[in-house]
């Protein structure tokens, strides 16, 4: 991912209003991220640790959009769930339900978009290896890495596509 700023973020957004992007936390090491192995940049707000954001490239452009951990009903802290993105397994709350409203009259209506996603959204990192998922015992693929991106980058589509049509 190519290295954004926060006016490029606060303008990304297609799931809420210019004000509540225009308010929303930004990560406190914006300028520190390592854009050459992301693929997409998320976070949780500072100041509302149950919203989460995600920014991502898609056909030139960057759609942000902004979600809420859904609490409770969590599974213990020794089960494993498994992150829709980057298909890491975590335990311990590593993967919550995170839901998205949708863009025009279905957002207006309340709907939303849910998916299992790494609870800090570090994905890209985890997928490279530059980050351990503390599970014990990840399962094993023979898909190289290019392969594991390219599913990662299609996983997240199909998830935007879903907040935006």
């Amino acid at each position: 991912m190519r290295a954004i700023t926060e006016r490029d973020i606060r303008a990304s957004f297609v799931n809420c209003s210019k004000g509540e992007a225009k308010r929303l936390g930004l990560p406190k090491d914006l300028d520190e991220q390592p854009w050459d192995d992301l693929d997409f940049l998320g976070w949780r707000d500072p100041g509302a640790p149950e919203r989460t954001y995600l920014v991502a490239e898609r056909d030139e452009r960057l759609t942000g959009i902004a979600l809420r951990v859904t609490s409770g009903g969590g599974r213990g802290f020794t089960s494993r769930s498994m992150c829709s993105l980057c298909l890491t397994t975590r335990t311990g709350g590593g993967v919550v339900l995170m839901s998205a409203r949708r863009t025009g009259e279905a957002g207006r209506l309340g709907n939303t978009v849910g998916q299992y996603l790494c609870n800090d959204l570090d994905c890209s990192l985890y997928l490279r290896g530059r980050k351990e998922s503390m599970s014990g015992g990840d399962l094993e693929e023979t898909l190289p890495l290019e392969g594991k991106i390219a599913r990662l980058h299609a996983n997240l589509d199909a998830f935007l596509t879903k907040i935006t049509a």
